[in-house]
This record gives C-alpha cells, structure tokens and sequence, in this order.
C-alpha cells in the first residue's frame, strides 16, 4: 500500500469527522511528520504516514520524539485500518 493512499485516506476520513488535516512543511526542520490533524473541540496530533512496513528514518525517530516531549501526541500509521483507532484516540485525549 502507498504511503500517498494512506494520507489520502487520513485526510478524508478527518475531513468527514469535522476537521483538517493539514500538511506539515517546516522549511529549516528536517524529519517532521507528514501532518498535523486538527480535529473539533481543540484535539490536535502530529501523524507521520509511512507505506506499509516501512520504517522511520533516525531523524524522523528523533523529531517525534522531541515533539512527544513537548506534550504533543504523534502516531505513526501504515497502514488504512489504523486511521480510525488514531482518529479516536485523538478526539479521547
């Protein structure tokens, strides 16, 4: 499965719950995640988008890390039956 599919999926399935799924580029900060969902009351994570079974770079390991540190949640998801269970953790949180 393309990781282009699985964001496709992301956005969508966000955007039928109410909200967005906005692209993360942050020129000058190398290895963020690929979006930033913001979902209705105030519920936001960082989502990295990977295809299936492929794996994180150090420096992507490393930017979650550091954005989890903050206080900020960030899942990684390959694969499209993973997006509900995010999306509902987000909003429980």
């Amino acid at each position: 499965m393309l990781e282009k599919y699985i964001e496709k999926k992301l956005v969508q399935a966000v955007k039928n719950m109410g909200g967005m799924a906005a692209k993360f580029v942050s020129p000058g900060l190398d290895g963020v995640p690929d979006r930033i969902v913001l979902l209705p009351n105030g519920k936001m994570a960082f989502v990295e988008l990977k295809a299936k079974g492929k794996k994180l770079r150090p420096l992507q390991r490393r930017r979650i890390k550091q954005l989890r540190n903050l206080g900020f949640p960030c899942y990684v998801v390959d694969d499209t039956e993973q997006i509900g269970g995010v999306i509902d953790e987000i909003l429980s949180s």
